[in-house]
């Protein structure tokens, strides 16, 4: 019998309008695991303002922050089961959700910043954006998730081979934990929020993300090397459920999509001064020592990724579609 139960209440959920429109009002709960004073979480803050400015408090915003309603996955369970609207997430989770998102997760897919936030802000994301209708959701805008990179607490990483006899802390992404393994580590997958305990025990030797897990994170606090190896340029989307977006009338669909491009330029001041803020501070006041490795035997270890993928059409496509913008 349980077997049915979800498929009917997803039934429910489409045919029936949200309880905030039947009362001329649209209610929506938006939910994601960062802290109130991370600077994505900031950036929601001014989408849910500018949302209900725009409005005139027609459509309201409930901002749940922090993981309070539970991990990435969990979230985006909850918005596929319409117990959440929207929620901000990683590609390397919807991953999991959705093929398509493999592709961001792929190391060194972007030669930099600059060619990131072409790639993003360009008709290749609009395309993703629209591509996930059939599973359940679809996507409004994007945020900068840095560039990741490798921390440990007792070895510098300069080439590939240091990060041997290393377990590491990598997102719950294949694409993660085979580019780990190729490159000599022991991928160790767990949730964010365990980390730092996983690095004070001992249970791990380091992990890997934006230089913001330092002092944001507090990781700099057991961690005393940050190798700037630069491996992951993955962005961040904020996503609605289809269900929800397609009873929206068309000047309120108008209206998310400008907050939420406002957020998205909102945001990238915010994330730059954070990175460079975070730079200094673990190096100047937390005495973490910042590498600078070079890169290329880095890309070596994982060209085989790419060789796995060749064969993917949805992969493929994307890969040569974002290598078309790259300048040769």
């Amino acid at each position: 019998m349980k077997r049915f139960l979800v498929p009917l209440f997803l039934l429910f959920s489409v045919l029936m309008p949200c309880e905030g429109a039947l009362a001329g009002t649209v209610r929506m709960k938006l939910a994601h695991n960062l802290a109130e004073d991370h600077p994505t979480s900031k950036a929601l803050q001014f989408f849910e303002k500018k949302v209900e400015e725009g409005s005139k408090g027609a459509i309201q915003i409930q901002l749940f922050l922090g993981g309070t309603l539970g991990s990435e996955p969990e979230v985006v369970q909850q918005l596929k089961n319409g117990a959440v609207e929207m929620t901000r997430v990683g590609a390397a989770t919807l991953e999991n959700f959705e093929h398509v998102f493999s592709a961001f997760t792929l190391p060194y897919l972007f030669t930099g910043k600059e060619n990131f936030y072409e790639v993003m802000e360009g008709p290749i994301a609009e395309k993703i954006y629209a591509a996930t209708r059939e599973g359940g959701f679809i996507g409004l805008t994007f945020f900068d998730g840095g560039s990741r990179s490798f921390y440990t607490k007792n070895k510098a990483i300069n080439v590939p081979d240091d990060l041997r006899g290393q377990k590491l802390r990598v997102m719950d992404s294949q694409t993660a934990i085979k580019m780990v393994e190729m490159m000599g580590g022991t991928p160790t997958p767990m949730p964010y929020g365990e980390i730092y305990g996983a690095l004070q025990q001992g249970v791990i030797d380091g992990a890997e993300n934006n230089a913001t897990a330092l002092t944001l994170g507090r990781h700099g606090e057991v961690t005393k090397f940050y190798s700037m190896d630069e491996h992951n340029m993955i962005p961040d989307f904020l996503i609605i459920a289809t269900g929800v977006w397609d009873r929206l009338a068309a000047d309120q669909q108008a209206l998310l999509k400008d907050a939420a491009r406002a957020a998205t330029v909102f945001h990238k001041e915010l994330w730059k001064n954070a990175e460079d803020e975070a730079l200094k501070i673990a190096s100047e006041t937390m005495g973490v020592t910042i590498v600078h490795p070079a890169k290329q035997p880095f890309i070596d270890k994982v060209r085989p990724l790419y060789d796995e993928y060749a064969g993917d059409p949805v992969i493929s496509e994307l890969v040569a579609a974002v290598r078309a913008t790259q300048k040769q």
